[in-house]
């Protein structure tokens, strides 16, 4: 490089640098390493950050067994490496998988048609949000207190210069919506009302109930989820308008938050409203069966005032990690999966002392009594159990109370030590 360039040192090639800023000794950083070095040095990193531990966290993020069969495929060189199946000429196992991924979502749902994937879930609650806008030709969207709090950050962070007004509605003593409130600013102005089902304290909201009052006032049902196992196990929210949600416990891991793999889903008759990419069937010049992407309301393929929304993409990979879990287990793994979270968060929330009495599925809202939620995890960190989520954070009414989420995953030895160090408090 130095003969090509006329050059006789290394130093030569920042000489046009200024002398004050260039470094006159080597970096201060140790020496390469090998890779069964760097292999060992994350394995003790590893330990040091988590290994060996129990954990009661969920919120949004849950941990649940992740099938070795998940990787293989999605390690494939044709998933890994591909970007946006345009051609459909060379992306037909990709277009494939999308619309299996999609069919799949509308069973899981209830749905009639459901996108190739949104980011994740808290970004696909507003995107429903402005379907329903559009929609109905009204802007106010009323949106439930239980419904995940950082969703209800994004939506408003979607919202604040669209001139879409957002009030939230309380929840009763159950944990539940409080129907009331909703009768009370449920107006001809109302554009959607957005509840999620396990909602953030894990309770079941009575969709039924809700969809026939919201409907009776001409808005849009919009209802969500984080849990997406609860679906294995609970009555598809087909009274919904829309359906938003997030898939991360189908065999994403939870990965520091992210990347995850959101889903919307709705009816046939707002299928031009709905945001990002649909792959649809059809049949090649041969007339065999043949997939290709269908519709793509976005800007980089019609006009930018005609988009339905600036997502342009979808989360392919994470989908089909979602694709492959849902094809290992099925319908009736997926519903002993579900029974099996049922029955160890029931079992743990026999021995804690809970807020509310409504039907929960896999997370409970505990109370401390007295004492810290932080004092309570201190204790259960020292015995290598990570404890559950304090609510005084998202909801200061909520200041001693704690949530706490089992999956098939907790032991019924770690529960018993949880229950432990609540007597002890």
């Amino acid at each position: 490089m130095l003969a090509a360039t006329g050059l006789e040192s290394k130093e030569d090639l920042v000489s046009y640098l200024p002398a004050d800023v260039r470094l006159k000794t080597p970096l201060d950083i140790p020496h390469g390493k090998s890779e069964y070095e760097i292999i060992e040095h994350f394995k003790q990193l590893g330990a040091a950050n988590g290994d060996g531990y129990a954990s009661f966290l969920g919120a949004g993020v849950y941990n649940h067994f992740r099938p070795v069969l998940v990787d293989t495929v999605v390690s494939r060189g044709e998933f890994l490496t591909s970007y946006t199946p345009y051609q459909a000429e060379i992306s037909q196992g990709t277009l494939t998988s999308i619309f299996e991924f999609q069919t799949m979502i509308c069973q899981l749902t209830g749905m009639e048609v459901a996108n190739a994937s949104m980011y994740d879930g808290s970004s696909a609650v507003p995107e429903a949000a402005m379907m329903a806008v559009r929609i109905t030709g009204r802007d106010k969207i009323l949106i439930a207190r239980t419904v995940h709090p950082e969703y209800r950050e994004v939506l408003k962070t979607y919202t604040q210069h669209q001139g879409f007004p957002v009030e939230e509605l309380a929840y009763a003593k159950s944990g539940q919506l409080d129907i009331d409130d909703l009768r009370t600013k449920l107006n001809d102005q109302v554009a959607a009302v957005i509840i999620q089902t396990p909602n953030f304290f894990g309770i079941l909201e009575h969709v039924p109930e809700i969809s026939s009052l919201v409907r009776s006032k001409g808005a849009l049902l919009i209802v969500a989820f984080t849990e997406a196992v609860a679906l294995g196990l609970i009555e598809p929210p087909r009274d919904a308008d829309i359906v938003v949600g997030e898939l991360q416990s189908f065999a994403i891991s939870p990965s520091y938050g992210g990347p995850y793999a959101g889903i919307i889903a709705t009816r046939n008759q707002y299928i031009r409203q709905i945001p990002g990419r649909l792959a649809g069937e059809t049949t090649d010049s041969n007339g065999n069966r043949a997939f290709c992407l269908t519709l793509a309301t976005r800007e980089q393929h019609i006009r930018r005032e005609k988009a339905t929304s600036n997502i342009c993409t979808n989360q392919a990979l994470l989908a089909l990690m979602a694709t492959v879990f849902m094809s290992l287990y099925g319908k009736e793994g997926l519903r002993e999966l579900a029974e099996q979270n049922l029955a160890k968060a029931h079992y743990l929330a026999s021995k804690l002392p809970l807020k509310f009495d409504a039907p929960f599925f896999n997370e409970f809202v505990v109370r401390t009594n007295g004492s810290s939620p932080d004092q309570i995890n201190s204790s259960l960190l020292n015995r290598k159990i990570i404890g559950g989520l304090p609510l005084g954070r998202f909801y200061p009414e909520l200041a001693d109370c704690m949530l706490f989420c089992a999956t098939e995953m907790n032991k019924r030895s770690d529960m018993d030590v949880v229950a432990a160090a609540f007597a002890r408090f």
